[in-house]
């Protein structure tokens, strides 16, 4: 019995099973044999009278957009394929980050407060040979998603929300004006739609929106096929048993390169313990390994990263996946009346795990991108295309997942990436935490990315060289066109902030427009940073 084996099988909910199904995707996903949907069709005839404004499927990060929506006076269904309940293990996040929730009036800050299970200050980035690095405020703290998503719930119904429980996406026909949506539910008589019998019901609505994350039906078929850029797998428990310790590790590694992958690790104070990530970025390559031998890994390596034996631990959580990333993304669908948010859209950095936080950081942007194209009917494919435009800030952290993944054939320095990361954050620690806490928080400036390039190459020109062959001409090309793109987003939007006046004496149509470009533009250039 392998120690994952072990372990797992003495956790509550069979977390063993979940992994091997997990495993037998990421399988699939290498050898390209996720079957590409057809749930999508087209109609030339109109629909006439629609039920909803917006249906939005996908319930975990979907009941976000979709309070605000409802709150904005829009009809909104969201649907969920069982019961939309958080999970027990908290999401970490900065509490700057989460004033969004409030300055949209989604939580109290009473309610706020209470969503908070944990908070711990400082956490640590950690290398071999290389000086520990402190931060505050960062990934600090730990929100209850079971609070937190339960009372979104009713927020979402207290404000007309329709809450659709138990109801599965199946299928969409556009038409020019509006989307039948085909679910499939087991409490079919209490919602509002045409029933076709055998718990099946369609909905009527101006907007699909699709949070059903990476292997969304929708995205499936909007990607045709198409295999990930990279992959980032992850690995992790939550146990008690360890010290009592206030502080996090966001970023830490005391391993050379093995297995042609560099390990990283995460640790977080949990309210029922600690948890403890294990996590590495590479290509979808079918020779790489499965989740459940980089959970072996994990158990044989964890005594070493946190200083005890593993049988002095009570494992209270497994935790387990892998997150896809493309190049092209965000994602923009190919149809019109149909919009990706969260996971399903792409929209963060191939550096980051996505999900809440991810979401949080735009849903202000979402929230009024999507009203103004409500009100003014602008749901084309074109114009709900410039709701997830191109961001160069998310595009030159490409160069940088690069630089921390090895390709199955490729031969480096086994200490080469560490030695990379603890020059480049040394220099980002000298230059202070203005340059250092946005780009820990998945947030990359013009400004300070000249700084600390400029500074680590002439402090350290051999190490720049060493990477180039690592990362290869090509990604250097492509990189390069980014960064300057990320400079041009740069002024393009103190420019266009100068003549907002200007624009808003325009038709509502064409104020959409300038928003859109806007907004692309300030967070294309890290600028929402504040």
């Amino acid at each position: 019995m392998s120690l994952t084996e072990e372990i797992l099988s003495q956790i509550s909910g069979n977390p063993l099973n979940g992994l091997r199904k997990a495993d037998e995707l990421w399988t699939k996903l290498k050898n390209n044999r996720i079957p590409v949907p057809d749930s999508v069709k087209q109609e030339s005839q109109p629909l006439g009278m629609v039920d909803y404004d917006i249906v939005i499927s996908g319930g975990t990060l979907g009941i976000l957009i979709g309070t605000t929506l409802a709150m904005k006076g829009w009809r909104v269904a969201v649907l969920e394929r069982g019961k939309l309940r958080g999970r027990e293990q908290e999401w970490n996040i900065s509490r700057k980050e989460l004033e969004v929730l409030i300055d949209l009036n989604l939580l109290s800050e009473v309610e706020l407060k209470t969503a908070i299970a944990t908070e711990y200050n400082p956490a640590r980035l950690s290398f071999p040979n290389s000086d520990d690095i402190w931060v505050k405020d960062v990934l600090n703290i730990g929100v209850d998603p079971v609070y937190l998503l339960e009372t979104l719930k009713n927020r979402f119904v207290e404000s007309g929300g329709i809450l659709l429980e138990n109801t599965a996406y199946e299928s969409a026909i556009i038409h020019p004006d509006g989307v039948v949506v085909k679910v499939t539910s087991t409490n079919s008589s209490s919602i509002e739609g045409e029933e076709l019998g055998e718990n099946s019901i369609i909905l009527k609505t101006r907007l699909l929106i699709d949070a059903m994350g990476h292997f969304s039906p929708l995205v499936r078929q909007a990607r045709q096929g198409q295999k990930p850029d990279a992959v980032c797998l992850v690995v992790g428990t939550c146990a008690t048993g360890y010290p009592h310790n206030k502080t996090g590790d966001i970023f830490a590694s005391f391993t050379a390169v093995n297995h042609q992958c560099q390990y990283f690790w995460e640790a977080f104070p949990a309210k029922d313990g600690r948890t403890t990530y294990l996590f590495t970025y590479l290509d979808a390559d079918p020779q790489r390994f499965s989740l459940e031998s980089l959970f072996e890994d994990y158990f044989k390596l964890l005594p070493q990263y946190q200083q005890i034996e593993l049988h002095q631990l009570t494992f209270k959580r497994a935790l387990f996946g892998f997150f896809p990333c493309y190049k092209n993304s965000p994602l923009k669908m190919p149809w019109n009346r149909v919009f990706a948010i969260g996971d399903s859209s792409g929209n963060q950095s191939p550096l980051s795990f996505g999900g809440f936080g991810a979401m949080v950081r735009h849903l202000k942007r979402l929230t009024n991108g999507i009203d103004q194209a409500l009100k003014t009917d602008q749901l084309s494919q074109n114009a709900l295309s410039l709701l997830q435009p191109y961001q160069p800030s998310l595009s030159v952290t490409w160069l940088f997942q690069r630089s921390m993944s090895v390709k199955v054939q490729q031969t480096i320095n086994p200490e080469q990436i560490n030695q990379l990361l603890a020059t480049v954050f040394q220099e980002m620690e000298q230059l202070g935490e203005p340059i250092l806490k946005p780009f820990l928080q998945d947030v990359v400036q013009f400004f300070p990315l000249t700084q600390t390039l400029s500074k680590t190459a002439i402090s350290h020109p051999g190490l720049i060289f060493k990477i180039i062959p690592q990362v290869g001409l090509i990604s250097l090309i492509d990189w390069t066109i980014h960064y300057w793109n990320l400079g041009l987003y740069t002024g393009l939007y103190s420019l266009a902030k100068t003549l907002e006046p200007v624009f808003k004496k325009l038709s509502s149509s064409s104020q959409y427009y300038y928003y859109r470009w806007l907004d692309a533009w300030q967070y294309g250039s890290g600028q929402d940073y504040d």
